[in-house]
């Protein structure tokens, strides 16, 4: 017999995580995840980075309110979630002022290399600097929202992949590994998968496109100060901070992919080195280990939260491209508000609801 549930989610990464602990309590939840650990795909490959100048204005909102969570919950945590790590752009004047936002301020190139001594005077014309960003704890972050919802009373399944999915009288009869399910709102926080658990549902696809980001961990000659900000080539070339005495590295690819677990390719990681070596002091020796993470996005960049224009109780949770950590908090509050109101409450009523609408004009590719 199926186990019936208020809201089953699907996707066990930050997205379904934080809307998780965000309903449990207030409804029955259930959350299932395709592979046998949580947060396996993009959520465990983070830059671990929350900036409040990244992104589009309603992103940077959303980012301004997670921040303000996460900070009134790192009280009540064995350690912080959140560490004070500034965010830097560099490049040129043009890209510079094309990228910065209202939360960054222009800093002048010596001042720059102040704070990065790897940075070299002479290779960027033109800085930008967000002190209000911070380093993020993402596994801590993970567990907490895990904790919280399972102990509020939501089920959490994992190696339990969505095999089927069809809306039954008023409510969404879904198969998942040797599972069967029952729910009245069926939460679709699939990440890269978002498009074909739709399709398997029976739902029009949004066209969402998940993209390649690899990094690395890198040996290096000369260590970054822990106070030096994570540095970003304002033509999206590069970026880098320090991770204790090693520094992350990652060439910012934005090349579109299926879904999948993804690798890094041959060669990428080594062409980053050679030109981080060029432009910096960091003296790269070594790569320690390297990865890459799909980040999923909607045509317009914006993410996806709201009920579907078509099919009653398929709740849209996808689409937040490189901004999902640092919108969950956020995001999860107003999806669970939504959710609770129910897909007949009228529809996004707030201006940050109808810029991530579902609905919205802007979504279909």
């Amino acid at each position: 017999m199926a186990a019936h549930y208020d809201v089953l989610i699907v996707g066990g990464g930050i997205a379904g995580l934080s809307l998780a602990s965000a309903l449990a309590g207030r409804c029955s939840v259930a959350l299932v995840e395709a592979e046998q650990e949580l947060a396996y795909h993009t959520s465990s490959r983070s830059a671990r980075q929350l900036i409040p100048s990244y992104g589009p204005p309603v992103v940077q909102e959303l980012t301004v309110r997670t921040l303000e969570l996460i900070a009134a919950r790192d009280k009540e945590l064995p350690g912080p979630v959140l560490v004070p790590r500034s965010f830097m752009l560099i490049g040129s004047a043009a890209d510079v002022a094309a990228e910065a936002s209202g939360h960054m301020q222009p800093i002048t190139v010596d001042r720059a290399v102040e704070l990065c001594p790897a940075l070299v005077a002479g290779t960027f014309e033109a800085a930008g600097l967000d002190t209000g960003s911070f380093g993020c704890n993402a596994p801590l972050l993970l567990e907490d929202h895990r904790e919280r919802a399972a102990s509020a009373g939501a089920d959490i399944i994992t190696g339990a992949r969505v095999h089927s999915a069809q809306r039954l009288g008023s409510g969404w009869q879904v198969g998942a590994g040797a599972e069967g399910f029952e729910a009245s709102v069926l939460v679709n926080a699939a990440g890269a998968w978002a498009d074909e658990l739709a399709v398997l549902s029976g739902v029009e696809k949004l066209g969402l496109q998940p993209y390649r980001r690899t990094a690395a961990i890198a040996a290096v000659g000369h260590s970054l100060p822990l106070s030096s900000p994570m540095v970003a080539a304002a033509d999206n070339s590069f970026y880098f901070r320090p991770e204790g005495a090693d520094v992350l590295i990652s060439p910012s690819e934005t090349e579109p992919s299926g879904p999948e677990d993804a690798r890094p390719r041959p060669g990428d990681v080594e062409r980053l080195v050679e030109r981080l070596n060029a432009v910096t002091r960091l003296g790269i020796t070594g790569i320690r280990r390297a990865w890459t993470g799909l980040r999923t996005e909607a045509a317009d960049g914006v993410p996806v939260a709201g009920f579907d224009a078509e099919a009653p109780g398929f709740y849209w949770l996808a689409g937040q491209g490189g901004y999902g950590f640092q919108t969950s908090s956020a995001i999860a509050e107003l999806a669970a508000e939504q959710i609770l109101a129910g897909p007949d409450s009228g529809g996004p009523g707030s201006r940050t609801a109808q810029a991530l609408a579902a609905t919205r004009w802007s979504i279909r590719r």
